[in-house]
């Protein structure tokens, strides 16, 4: 036990000798940065990099927070189940390991919460433009000026311009808009402006009101659903937490001299170990939902 403690504490000397005049902090950040440059995959830079646009990235305080308490929480925990210094430093780790997919959730979430808005607001506002031009195209290329989207969506609304004038239809750009964002007001809101524009323009007024109230109604529940979600998580962490101190109940019952006796028996430890990977499997696919789907694809 001493001898890695003091081997952890060698470490720490020689880093920091080798950096003089660096934050060792800034060193380890510098480090973790380089490695995600080189190992992550396009489409995560890609959302990582909206998520610091929108300004909810973790900075690398936080970041270097979150690693202090995932280390300290999850030491501290298999310590007390245990009794272990090697397989809490080893458990401390895994746990430290797991920040980088936690992080590729939550920015997951944070780019699909600003890709539905982004969704809401270029179907209420293609509605509102064509009660205006009565001419879809027109009301993508109004939509388009406006300044109000941003990229993704921006983009992917010029290219449907484009296709549109190319193709003299506007069967393409509808299918490769719906492709790209399978939401179901969006599918919804082209099929109407089909046939609108194959069937004509009359009495479209009703139909149009009728689709945005329908808009209207799905975003309310979304954003319910969010609130739910996020009353659910912390509710979730919570029980969570006390599940992995149940052994201190155990302690408890048994007095700690009685409990240190029991998991030197193999299978005890077995079971220990058991417990805590099936609770950490438990909360990470409790993340894994709360992170996951908006519930309007």
């Amino acid at each position: 036990m001493e001898l890695v403690i003091l081997l952890i504490i060698t470490v720490f000397v020689i880093t920091y000798r080798k950096n003089t005049g660096d934050n060792v902090y800034k060193f380890f950040a510098t480090q973790a940065a380089n490695v995600y440059n080189k190992y992550a995959p396009y489409s995560f830079k890609k959302v990582r990099e909206k998520t610091k646009e929108l300004g909810q990235e973790y900075t690398a305080k936080q970041y270097a927070a979150q690693v202090a308490l995932f280390a300290g929480v999850a030491g501290g925990i298999t310590y007390m189940y245990f009794y272990s210094i090697l397989w809490a430093i080893f458990y401390a780790t895994a746990a430290v390991l797991f920040i980088p997919y936690l992080a590729y959730l939550r920015c997951n979430r944070v780019y699909k919460e600003f890709v539905f808005e982004q969704i809401q607001i270029y179907t209420t506002n293609v509605i509102m433009e064509f009660n205006t031009t009565q001419s879809f195209v027109k009301s993508l290329e109004g939509v388009r000026d406006s300044g109000i989207l941003e990229d993704p969506v921006l983009s992917d609304v010029k290219i449907m311009i484009d296709m549109s004038y190319e193709n003299g239809s506007i069967d393409d750009s509808i299918n490769y808009f719906n492709q790209k964002y399978p939401y179901y007001m969006v599918k919804n809101m082209h099929q109407l402006f089909l046939q609108i524009t194959k069937e004509g323009a009359r009495d479209s007024g009703e139909a149009l009101e009728n689709m945005s109230m329908d808009i209207d109604a799905l975003v309310e529940g979304v954003y319910r659903d969010q609130m739910d979600r996020r009353n659910f998580h912390k509710r979730f962490i919570t029980f969570g937490m006390v599940l992995y101190l149940l052994v201190m109940v155990m302690q408890f019952l048994l007095g700690t001299e009685n409990y240190i006796e029991l998991i030197e028996i193999w299978y005890v430890k077995f079971i220990l170990h058991g417990i805590i990977l099936i609770n950490t499997y438990f909360l990470l696919d409790g993340e894994k939902y709360y992170n996951g789907e908006l519930g309007v694809e």
